[in-house]
């Protein structure tokens, strides 16, 4: 959540020294991405992501992608308290615990990214 938001105020900060407006111009943060026309940061990573974990989903090669996801520490524990959140959960909570099975379906794949997009960016 951290991240989206810092991501966030990077992109309006370039956004307004491409458009040459300073912060005592008063201008909108809604006004800047209407002038400049360039697409959140946080929807554009979401749909990478998604692309990403669909491609080494259906990867059968063997190499470290798919291995590395599957991957569990020695000692098989995690820190206490509230356990910081996997890089698949998220996909998890749009795909279901089964979505490797789904990113082979590449047309059922593509019609949960605009969902998970909406689900990611929301969080920021």
């Amino acid at each position: 959540m951290g991240l989206i938001r810092r991501l966030r105020i990077t992109q309006r900060a370039m956004e307004r020294a491409m458009l040459g407006v300073s912060l005592r111009d008063q201008i909108r943060n809604e006004e800047i991405p209407r002038r400049t026309r360039v697409t959140d940061i946080a929807q554009r990573i979401a749909k990478l992501k998604w692309k990403w974990a669909g491609h080494i989903a259906r990867r059968t090669d063997g190499r470290w992608g798919s291995k590395l996801l599957e991957w569990r520490p020695r000692t098989g524990k995690r820190s206490v308290s509230r356990p910081p959140t996997r890089w698949t959960d998220d996909i998890k909570r749009v795909a279901g615990s089964r979505w490797k099975q789904a990113a082979q379906d590449r047309g059922f794949w593509n019609s949960l990214q605009k969902t998970y997009v909406k689900q990611w960016t929301s969080i920021g």
